[in-house]
């Protein structure tokens, strides 16, 4: 169905036993790359025990291990967002401890249409309508979606048509959620009418972004420090910002990006220090020490913003290994 070339022998798939991450399942089987999978119980739904043990059949029929989260939230009012966090932290636990170097999630044509028309709603640019890319580079691996351009449908047939066992998540067709709503009310109606239009536009909207040539790799990067260019342009600059933030895990609001351009210098959701300071933008996590007269002089001679030089001072980062 989809030939995949992936460099990486160490991956890890998010796994749900819905449509697409059966579908995505069996397709990196088919293009024989390596993986194993992990699957998060949030015990809301009692069919949730079944699509557990469907997950442990698989990895023992295929030779796979298989992690299991399982987890109580009683947060059902801001559930969407506590479940991605519950889910994200322990892939990065998993990733973390047995080395993971790529981490597959099951995201299709559909959640990319729903994502757009979600910012579309919030009032948003184009790097955050286009906000489910291919691959990212995190800190210590590459998060891969690969059936970005796969419909749901697609993905529905290919199963039907081999005969692969999958399951219904029931909870997705109530409007219960934002996202839900999105795809009830707009999006499936949408997509099943325009899917051939839908999958060239975000194409050429990805060229476009391209074309662009924004310069969004740091200039110097040492440990969780990094400094980019300072593009003289609010609008480019928060672009940089913000997928530096979100490699580290950070989803920013349009009301904190308008805050970061406005003050300049700034701590984000109480973890993140940015600055965007004379030829540079400064991004590392806050920290809060005691730092030597010596030290704070040494910062000032050589221009570092005040809310980052903290975090030097805490990692012992010498000042002579700033190329800025």
């Amino acid at each position: 169905m989809i030939n995949l070339k992936i460099n990486t022998s160490r991956n890890l798939l998010a796994f749900s036993a819905g449509i697409d991450s059966t579908a995505l399942f069996f397709i990196l089987l088919e293009n024989n790359i390596e993986f194993d999978i992990a699957i998060v119980n949030y015990n809301l739904r009692e069919q949730s025990k079944k699509e557990v043990q469907y997950a442990k059949d698989l990895a023992k029929k295929y030779n796979k291990k298989c992690f299991i989260k399982d987890v109580k939230s009683n947060n059902i009012s801001n559930f969407e967002k506590e479940a991605r966090d519950i889910r994200y932290k322990f892939f990065n636990e998993l990733i973390n401890e047995y080395n993971y170097k790529r981490l597959f999630t099951a995201h299709q044509l559909n959640d990319k249409l729903e994502w757009f028309l979600m910012q579309l709603s919030k009032g948003a640019g184009l790097l955050e309508i286009l906000g489910l890319n291919e691959e990212e580079n995190k800190h210590n691996y590459i998060l891969s979606r690969p059936l970005l351009e796969c419909s749901k449908k697609s993905l529905e047939e290919y199963l039907i048509k081999n005969d692969i066992k999958y399951f219904i998540d029931e909870s997705n067709l109530l409007p219960l959620y934002t996202r839900n709503k999105f795809r009830l009310d707009f999006a499936n109606d949408f997509m099943n009418k325009y899917e051939k239009g839908v999958r060239s536009s975000f194409k050429y909207l990805k060229d476009d972004l391209k074309s662009l040539n924004i310069k969004e790799e740091a200039i110097f990067q040492i440990k969780e420090l990094e400094i980019f260019e300072n593009l003289d342009d609010d609008n480019l600059n928060i672009r940089i910002i913000d997928k530096s933030l979100k490699r580290r895990g950070f989803l920013i609001s349009q009301k904190q990006r308008e805050e970061i351009i406005k003050q300049k210098e700034i701590v984000v959701s109480h973890k993140i220090s940015i600055s965007i300071y004379e030829k540079y933008i400064f991004i590392s996590p806050k920290a809060s020490i005691t730092m030597s007269k010596k030290f704070k002089d040494e910062c000032r001679k050589i221009n570092i913003p005040k809310n980052i030089r903290e975090y030097l001072f805490k990692k012992n980062i010498d000042l002579k290994d700033l190329r800025v």
